[in-house]
């Protein structure tokens, strides 16, 4: 008898309670008088599913709490109520491989007639959670500077992983645009900062270097693996320094891309023994994310 297909993505969704709903992306709905919809206002994770198994979990819940203290939210869903959810979803669809997003919302105000960007009382906060297939990617980027979107070294929401993408999507379509892949964006100390949606390593005479969180990158995940394990230390990256270092990388939770182009030209690395950085490095981007998980 032949095996079912899986599904390319399946989610579910805390309402009606108690049990939720499950379905595919396209078929679940929020509320219009959801926060996280009208204002951004909420957080989210994007967990690594290898081997029918979410990677670091323990890691992205943390940073989820933290986010939510930070942003004087409700406390989101605890591994135990999470974990068998997504054994669940992984079961329901299929998917062995994949990109796990869990959403937390402040939800919708109890009074009806409440809007506003003041935060109400009484929010009923709102979880949702998708799985969709997705392979880990290691492929070579060209990227620029994003000329008009920086990150903050002092907002409150650069130390949080939140819905507010907006920046990032503009400078992603810059990037587009310039017939780049990616686009780092500067810190508003001055320096480099990041990618649209992955932590920049450099790679000086010292080893990799990372932007510090002052700078006002998200606290990512692998960046803080890399950090943990010896394989990186944080230091200010100028643009200069990227310019002329021996290797650059794009890291997140799904893969490690090594920066082959900066505005169309090729980052002349040196000690590969290649005049193509982008074959020179891509192996190695590889083996750095594996030593992460």
């Amino acid at each position: 008898m032949a095996q079912p297909q899986p599904l390319p993505e399946i989610a579910w969704i805390d309402a009606p309670a108690p049990a939720g709903r499950w379905g595919l992306p396209g078929e679940l709905a929020l509320p219009l008088a959801d926060r996280g919809l009208l204002l951004a206002d909420g957080l989210f994770e994007t967990v690594l599913v290898l081997d029918s198994r979410p990677r670091l979990l323990a890691e992205h819940l943390q940073r989820w709490r933290t986010g939510a203290a930070l942003l004087a939210m409700e406390p989101p869903p605890t591994a135990a109520q999470v974990e068998p959810l997504i054994e669940e979803a992984i079961g329901r669809s299929g998917i062995t491989t994949g990109a796990l997003r869990l959403n937390w919302s402040r939800g919708t105000p109890a009074a009806a007639a409440a809007r506003g960007i003041a935060i109400p009382g009484g929010c009923r906060q709102r979880f949702w959670l998708q799985l969709s297939a997705a392979s880990p990617c290691f492929d070579p980027v060209r990227v620029i500077v994003s000329p008009t979107e920086t990150r903050s070294a002092t907002s409150l929401l650069s130390r949080a992983k939140t819905f507010s993408y907006g920046s990032a999507i503009q400078a992603r379509r810059q990037a587009e645009a310039s017939g780049a892949d990616d686009a780092l964006l500067a810190s508003s100390a001055g320096g480099l900062c990041c990618g649209t949606a992955a932590n920049l390593l450099v790679r000086g005479a010292a080893g990799w270097l990372t932007p510090p969180l002052t700078s006002g990158c998200l606290p990512g995940v692998m960046r803080a693996r890399a950090l943990a394990l010896g394989l990186a230390r944080e230091a200010p990256i100028a643009l200069e320094d990227l310019a002329g270092c021996s290797g650059a990388l794009l890291l997140n939770s799904l893969g490690c891309r090594s920066i082959s182009h900066l505005a169309g030209e090729p980052l002349a690395w040196s000690g590969h023994g290649s005049s193509t950085p982008d074959a020179a490095l891509a192996p190695e981007a590889a083996d750095l994310w594996h030593r992460l998980l």
